[in-house]
């Protein structure tokens, strides 16, 4: 066996110094293991190899499950701030006009939505001229229209929130918009004993936004913030 070094000199010095490089590139790895293999033959089964290439696949997926746990976590992050941002804009307003104003305005694109509508439920027609002032944010339907609206008139539990896909749908609630919403968001609303139930509507263009396998605890927040700040508005006789 010849003692001539095969490679170039500084290539081979530069790994015998820091051999770690070399063991941490895995392309190399695997072409020094393949030609290991080589030199043993074809009738000899290198129980290291296979056991290496099983945890070279464990470790690939232990890295894409660790990328997508880090995503998801910028992900939950980011949708958190943004609820934080869109209930510190609400308790901005001093007047109910403002509040409603705003709701369809700084707070709906805040949360990226396309449209947001509050519907509360009434006794009356909802032709006050008081309501028609408010613009299109609110709108007034009878009693049990919220919990109707919600299950399609089907006797299921009313959840506090509902995300779903939708097309076609909710003219009563979008108006002209209804067009283009695709998917929406259903916050059920409490406004106190003695008073009918309200909804709050999210409507958006984008039909993955909101779906049924999404988690509903930021918008259970979001919602029970609203439903209180709407009892304090209603108690105040607006």
């Amino acid at each position: 066996m010849s003692t001539t070094p095969l490679m170039d000199t500084t290539v081979r010095d530069r790994i015998i110094a820091d051999p770690d490089l070399l063991l941490e590139d895995q392309d190399i790895m695997r072409a020094l293991v393949a030609a290991n293999e080589k030199t043993m033959g074809g009738n000899i089964v290198d129980l290291r190899g296979i056991a290496m290439e099983r945890l070279e696949s464990r470790l690939d997926r232990l890295e894409d499950t660790h990328r997508s746990v880090i995503a998801a976590a910028y992900e939950n992050l980011a949708g958190t701030n943004q609820v934080h941002r869109a209930i510190l804009r609400l308790m901005d307003a001093t007047r109910f006009e403002t509040f409603l104003r705003d709701l369809a305005g700084d707070v709906a694109d805040t949360l990226r939505v396309d449209v947001m509508r509050l519907v509360l439920e009434s006794e009356g027609d909802g032709d006050d001229p008081a309501i028609r002032q408010l613009g299109e944010v609110l709108s007034v339907g009878g009693p049990g229209f919220c919990d109707t609206y919600i299950t399609h008139g089907r006797d299921i539990p009313v959840r506090a929130v509902t995300l779903r896909q939708v097309q076609n749908h909710g003219a009563e609630v979008y108006g002209d918009k209804s067009d283009y919403v695709r998917s929406e968001a259903c916050l059920k609303l409490d406004l106190g004993a003695g008073r009918l139930p309200g909804m709050l509507v999210m409507g958006s263009e984008d039909p993955h936004l909101f779906t049924p396998q999404q988690g509903t605890d930021l918008l259970t927040f979001f919602g029970g913030v609203f439903e209180r700040s709407m009892r304090r508005w209603l108690a105040a006789g607006v």
